[in-house]
């Protein structure tokens, strides 16, 4: 369970709304392979125009989810909507929905233009509108001066488009994208995703995107569903997700975090006291959980919400003594591995800037660590 913290209000008009008609129901959804069981009893809404991502480790659940959506598996228990209408017994070819995948599976042998018009052609769509649909989706994602090459005298970003493009082609109320960045390498990957964003956004086609890498899911999305063996354990916004995770699993996962083990001293509305011997003393929070004193809590702690300091900050509580272990320069910031007093070592990240000889950081620095009481968040499980 997360701590009741309160959480900023969504700008979005239709996830928040009650009144609001999800396009994509997925009701207690289970798919089981054998005595495995891949999805449990998911449920999860979706709604018009997200670019919604289902993030999670390998082997999680995810693209199974992805596939029954797309008609490839069909749920041994449970029922999929999308728009209204029960997938149920729809085959992929007859669903308002269009796959791509991570591989691209791009025909060798065929022109770019050829390899978008490929789906419309066996729709049995007329030349001219194919033409018109093809110039018209290679112009959008920038390809237009490719459409003669075949892919293998692409780049992969180029390739990536062009999977893109044949997957929109066919015009699908829900494309699902299953690790579509994972080929590229990291600038390309962070250029491609304002790219998806865009095309996204131009469109108003609702997105679905598969993907183990916490960062692209962060940028991508509207709406993130974090996935663990099988289940989701947590829907929100990527600041929802980061800044306020509902346990130890998902604070883990997304970004980086400091943990402490802890007992609760003190629990009030307004605030939660927690004794850490792991941090070396106790942690004043602003928010309460609900929990009774003496209860186990893990406090999750982000590296960038810690100050770093040379002085000798004497404060009772979020403020821990260390010796600096380690430092990675980054460019634009620093990461610093603090061993505490405690024994254990945590990670502080710090933005770069020109400091005096007396400010720097150094090496085996005797340091104190003093962070706000809404920067962590008490977790019960």
């Amino acid at each position: 369970m997360a701590a009741e913290k309160q959480k900023p209000q969504s700008t979005h008009t239709l996830w928040n709304d009650p009144q609001a008609v999800p396009y994509i129901r997925i009701e207690n959804v289970t798919k089981r392979f054998g005595d495995f069981t891949a999805v449990d009893n998911v449920s999860l809404n979706i709604y018009r125009g997200e670019l919604f991502s289902l993030l999670g480790g390998s082997g999680c659940g995810k693209t199974t989810l992805l596939r029954m959506l797309a008609g490839f598996e069909t749920p041994t228990t449970g029922k999929i909507f999308i728009d209204g209408v029960d997938m149920a017994g729809i085959p992929p070819y007859e669903r308002p929905t269009n796959m791509m995948f991570q591989s691209y599976a791009l025909f060798p042998h065929m022109t770019v233009e050829h390899n978008v018009a490929f789906g419309l052609k066996q729709d049995g769509v007329k030349d001219a509108e194919i033409k018109q649909r093809v110039a018209a989706i290679l112009e959008l994602v920038k390809l237009t001066q490719f459409a003669k090459r075949k892919p293998h005298q692409l780049s992969g970003g180029q390739r990536q488009r062009v999977a893109l493009a044949r997957s929109l082609v066919k015009q699908p109320k829900l494309l699902l994208l299953d690790e579509p960045l994972g080929a590229l390498d990291k600038k390309l990957r962070e250029a491609t995703q304002f790219e998806l964003m865009n095309i996204q956004d131009r469109l108003g086609i609702t997105f679905i995107v598969v993907t183990h890498d916490q960062e692209e899911a962060m940028t991508l999305s509207t709406r993130i569903g974090v996935m663990n063996a099988g289940e989701i354990v947590q829907v929100g916004t990527p600041q929802e997700i980061y800044e306020y995770p509902n346990n130890k699993m998902v604070a883990d996962f997304i970004g980086s975090v400091n943990l402490f083990e802890g007992r609760i001293v003190e629990d009030e509305p307004g605030h939660v006291l927690i004794n850490s011997p792991e941090a070396g003393g106790d942690i004043y929070i602003d928010h309460g959980i609900s929990s009774a004193p003496g209860a186990k809590v893990w406090v999750a702690l982000r590296p960038e919400k810690i100050h770093l300091s040379k002085e000798n900050v004497q404060q009772p509580n979020n403020c821990l003594k260390g010796v600096v272990k380690g430092i990675a320069y980054m460019g634009n910031l620093s990461i610093y591995l603090i061993q505490l007093d405690s024994g254990k070592q945590i990670k502080v990240t710090q933005q770069n800037q020109l400091r005096s000889a007396e400010q720097a950081i150094d090496w085996d620095d005797r340091v104190s660590l003093t962070f706000h009481p809404n920067s962590p968040v008490a977790l019960l499980s």
